[in-house]
């Protein structure tokens, strides 16, 4: 950092940022007449008094902190309020910006690419793994209440990038403060939900990090209300203007210069501007343009020359205002002005660069090694094993390797023993000056570790045998067998798991698939982690978080960058990329662990559904499912006490209570639907009748109006799905529907019978007929009923009986909603058997059809479910608990 002293806090305030005078240090306001330093670089500031306290490296330092290079999840450009970039440390005002989908990282769109590749690191790939895991540090962008977990004083503010926050743990402390924390990480509140990084193994060397972590790459931009003040941009300090045709300035004292930093921002055309007086002299524009770049280092090694095509390509590095020490004093500009500039750095003879052995798990943090023109790879190496006292091994067995650490990617290149290395220094400078600041070198010792990537396909035809689907994927996707096996077949779900011994095959089968169909349906795959059963701690049970991001609008999609940052994002599964499946499998060998499911009651009863189908494959065949309602109805949701409809409660508060919460069991129902009507299109002059099809229910069946209602409402959405984005909407849309069949009148009675167990039941004059399996129907109304009858029991969810309720039309339906009136009670029992006589709308769960003339015949379905009902209050959960339970149900 660059100091310029002798301005207040207050002044600099007024007249760069408009914010309220902050010092980041003390997160309170100077006063007018305390002396200041403001960094020129990265926009820190603080009082001078406290600058002994000073722990935050500027941001073209920050580099040198990353232990690990892992890169971001960085996804579109959006509008964010009350957050601050994590590089120029100003606020994101109304310009776009992004952020990381995995960590807390918020960046002006210009400033991503001087970003750290400091993500948090949510798995081991076999480079640098460890039992045990630290903090992993954040600055800023923290609640202003917050409070340092050491001094217990205010480290939070909305005024300034000010505190850090461990995003595993979610401690927050003073930057200056940390240090009397232990580095050791509990994963906070949490622990018991998370599941540890440690326990995660993905090698998918070749593959982004979004494909890793099942992550989709959206196109669609967020808006987001600002209703802070719009502050000025200093295009001194980030931007990049690819839209400004020529550089100019309102100050007829000072000119605009664009600056490229080396051949690969020239062929992309992405420059910076800098402002610099017009008698300023070239190393005062050295200068600038190091630090709109971000780098640290002298001005003297580093010359601008004027941008043209020729010098572009050219071989030799001259400055072309003159050379030698008499052209730093030189003015920029001349009678005419160039158009752009292009920052290069003086060639040396001799070097100094840093070689770390961190994948070698060393104490110490690099050693430096002089080299020259004629040193090579092959010499440095040498050099490095005699540092480190392992002189007397093979360096034919070490390798030295160029890491990249990009903003959005890690890229690792090994260096060949002859290359001379110097030379590859003055390449890198070449393509990018900044790239440079971004490239460490690193020793790793040879070894043959074990490839073994899994790829989960699925949409492939069902109910085939494992070398049925092996005969399969040789014909279309060309797999090797000695490099591709299958360890799983999902014959009921279409999927088959591959388990891949070479990074290449693992891509080419990766992007091949993409453009594969079978039997007119599309292939989807995605990459499965493995998790290391043996070092989960004993007392964890990991949460399985299922999300429809097209449930709730775009609340669905919140929630999965929200529960991302929270947990493990290898818990976190988008429903949209890769359905039920793919968590229930990647969580097939974890012993204990909860389910929790964002979305309305048709994906509820999707994941149980799935679950059903393979909790046979399962070590934990009976995991406990919470719901998160994102729906219209959310019946089920109600009866479990989690609410009518999500309304943006805190997600960290929402984990807590599933943490919290009681376990309870459900009937779950198979439903037979055995049509008679002949199929079209039959063979040989046969008539062919319809297929049979069974259905699972967990809320409910319908036959009739409210079906009827259904459909409409379904067949509305099927039209125009943008439209239906919230809970409100959908509602009126159901009255309206409601109010249109209001005048039908339909005798239900006359088109159907009824049996319950054994005996035949008469129904009444009745338009609508209700199976009931929750006390909850339509939007939480009591269809049953809270009178005592003596003729039934009371209904509960787990006691294996249906209830049978009849409606007499859409006005008795608007009275039951109303809670003025009850269904007509009809029956309870365990099995039961409708024949239609006619073909009459029926929906479960939800889910709405014509259903053609024949039989209904509904059964309990296997065991019960179990589902996780929040408590009332809140209290403290005893450790084991939830395994005890399953140990004695087992």
């Amino acid at each position: 950092m660059v100091p310029r002293l002798g301005m207040s806090c207050h002044q600099f305030a007024l007249s760069c940022l408009r914010l309220k005078p902050v010092c980041v240090l003390q997160v309170w306001p100077s006063f007018c007449d305390c002396r200041s330093l403001i960094w020129s670089v990265c926009n820190f500031m603080c009082h001078e008094k406290c600058l002994r306290n000073v722990k935050t490296l500027c941001s073209c330092l920050a580099p040198d902190l990353v232990k690990v290079p892992v890169a971001h999840c960085l996804g579109v450009p959006a509008l964010y309020k009350k957050k601050f970039c994590a590089v120029c440390r100003r606020q994101l005002e109304e310009s776009p910006a992004i952020r990381c989908e995995v960590c807390e990282l918020h960046v002006h769109v210009d400033c991503g690419p001087f970003a750290c590749s400091d993500c948090r690191r949510c798995h081991q790939d076999g480079q640098y793994d460890r039992e045990s895991y630290h903090h992993h540090w954040r600055e800023g962008n923290l609640s202003p209440s917050a409070r340092c977990d050491v001094c217990k004083k205010c480290c939070g503010s909305a005024e300034v990038l000010s505190g850090i926050r461990c995003e595993w743990c979610g401690t927050t402390v003073h930057a200056d403060c940390y240090s009397n924390l232990t580095p050791e990480c509990s994963l906070g509140r949490l622990q018991n939900m998370i599941l540890p990084p440690n326990c995660v193994r993905v090698c998918a060397r070749n593959f982004s990090k979004f494909h890793c972590l099942r992550i989709s790459e959206s196109t669609q931009v967020e808006q987001v209300d600002d209703d802070g003040d719009d502050d000025d941009v200093d295009t001194g300090s980030h931007g990049s203007y690819k839209d400004m045709q020529s550089p100019s300035t309102t100050d007829s004292g000072k000119q605009t210069l664009k600056i490229f930093d080396g051949n690969d921002t020239v062929k992309r055309n992405q420059f910076r501007l800098i402002t610099v007086p017009r008698i300023s002299k070239t190393e005062e524009a050295v200068e600038a343009a190091l630090r709109t770049y971000y780098i640290p280092d002298d001005p003297q090694d580093y010359e601008l020359q004027t941008f043209t095509q020729d010098a572009l390509y050219s071989d030799d590095i001259i400055n072309r205002n003159g050379g030698g020490e008499e052209s730093m004093n030189l003015s920029v500009f001349h009678d005419t002005i160039p158009e752009a500039w292009v920052l290069r750095a003086k060639p040396k003879d001799r070097e100094i660069i840093k070689v770390y052995p961190g994948w070698l798990k060393f104490g110490m943090a690099y050693i430096s090694i002089p080299i020259n023109i004629e040193t090579t790879v092959k010499a440095v190496t040498q050099e490095v094993l005699l540092q480190l006292g392992r002189q007397d091994e093979n360096v034919e067995g070490f390798e030295l390797v160029e890491v990249l650490m990009g903003c959005k990617q890690v890229q690792c290149m090994v260096l060949s023993p002859s290359e001379q290395l110097l030379g590859r220094l003055q390449d890198i400078r070449k393509i990018s000056v900044r790239q440079m600041n971004q490239t460490r070198f690193y020793i790793t010792q040879n070894q043959n570790s074990v490839v073994q990537v899994n790829l989960l396909l699925m949409a492939l035809p069902p109910q085939l045998t494992q070398d049925n689907y092996l005969s399969l994927l040789k014909n279309y996707l060309e797999i090797k067998g000695n490099l591709v096996s299958l360890s799983y077949v999902y014959a009921e779900q279409g999927a088959a798991v591959l388990d891949i011994s070479c990074f290449a095959e693992a891509e080419r089968i990766f992007m091949l698939v993409k453009d594969t169909t079978i039997s007119d349906r599309q292939l989807t795959t995605v990459i499965i982690p493995d998790i290391q059963v043996s070092q989960l701690p004993q007392d964890s049970f990991p949460l399985l978080l299922f999300v429809n991001p097209k449930s709730g609008g775009l609340k669905g999609r919140e929630l999965l960058y929200s529960f991302r940052k929270l947990l493990n994002p290898h818990q976190v599964f988008d429903l949209s990329n890769g359905g039920p499946l793919s968590g229930l499998h990647t969580f097939r060998q974890v012993p204990y662990f909860r389910v929790l499911v964002c979305g309305g009651d048709g994906t509820v009863g999707w994941v149980l559904g799935v679950l059903e189908e393979v909790r046979h494959k399962l070590n934990c065949p009976v995991p406990p499912v919470a719901v998160l309602p994102l729906g219209t109805g959310n019946d089920l949701a109600r009866v479990l006490r989690w609410g009518p409809g999500y309304s943006g409660e805190d997600p960290f508060s929402i984990l807590v209570a599933v943490d919290e919460a009681e376990e309870v069991l459900m009937d779950r129902w198979t439903i037979l639907l055995d049509g008679q009507e002949v199929v079209e299109g039959t063979e040989n002059g046969v008539p062919e009748l319809e297929p049979p099809k069974i259905v699972q229910m967990n809320n409910y069946c319908g036959i009739g109006i409210d079906a009827e209602l259904s459909l409409d409402f379904h067949q509305a959405r099927e039209e125009d799905p943008d439209k239906f984005n919230s809970r409100f909407h959908n509602k009126g849309v159901y009255v309206k529907v409601g109010l249109q069949k209001i005048s039908h009148t339909r005798s239900l009675h006359r088109d159907l019978k009824l049996q319950v167990d054994d005996r035949e039941v008469e129904l009444p004059n009745i338009e609508g007929l209700i199976f009931l399996n929750i006390p909850s129907w339509g939007s939480g109304a009591d269809l049953w009923g809270s009178e005592n009858d003596a003729r039934f029991d009371k209904p509960r969810m787990d006691d294996g009986m249906l209830e049978v309720v009849g409606v007499t039309g859409v006005v008795h339906m608007g009275q039951v909603q109303g809670g003025l009136r009850s269904g007509i009670r009809i029956a309870q029992g365990t099995y039961f058997r409708v024949t239609l006589l006619k073909s009459i709308p029926v929906q479960v769960d939800g889910e709405p059809w014509v259903q053609s003339p024949g039989y209904i015949i509904i059964s309990a379905v296997g065991p019960k479910v179990h589902m996780l009902k929040k408590c009332k209050q809140k209290q403290k959960k005893q450790t084991g608990s939830f395994k005890d339970s399953l140990e004695m149900g087992n």
